[in-house]
């Protein structure tokens, strides 16, 4: 199936999600780059803020939405990713309290970019186009996405 056979709110669903795995592989890049330590952290703190809003629409809509979909299709998926994101959590949370100067700080942003570029390729590799060929109708849930990531990039501000 090509990119124009895609349904519109099926494409524009799947590119929010993926506009946020690019923006945060940049994020990493700049980071590993970046040799000023206070923009490191502002570059960290950026990608952790994101993460965890991505996250967290993946989880409270697009994975729910999912399962709901094809529980048998997408259910090992799903159950990975969940899994996967709770690593991410982890290592936001142990980050939010630290600086460029702690012992650990540069090895933990390294292995976040890690797992998220696993996630990212299991999703983009696996999920996504399975989406695509089980042509999940993503319309329900494009507004809902659109509107709690508005809501939650506004809460963390």
């Amino acid at each position: 199936m090509n990119k124009s056979q895609i349904p519109a709110a099926q494409k524009e669903v799947l590119s929010l999600l993926l506009d946020d795995h690019r923006h945060a592989q940049a994020l990493f890049r700049q980071f590993e780059s970046e040799t000023a330590p206070d923009k490191k952290e502002q570059i960290a703190q950026t990608v952790c803020t994101e993460l965890a809003v991505h996250t967290m629409l993946e989880e409270e809509i697009f994975y729910p939405y999912l399962r709901q979909a094809d529980a048998e299709a997408f259910g090992d998926q799903l159950d990975e990713a969940v899994v996967e994101h709770a690593s991410v959590r982890a290592l936001i949370e142990q980050l939010q309290g630290m600086s460029p100067k702690d012992d650990l700080y540069i090895a933990k942003v390294t292995v976040l970019g890690e797992y998220v570029s696993h996630h990212v390729k299991e999703e983009e590799n696996e999920m996504f186009p399975m989406v695509v060929k089980k042509k999940v109708d993503l319309r329900d849930i494009l507004e809902p996405l659109k509107e709690r990531k508005q809501a939650l990039l506004e809460a963390q501000a």
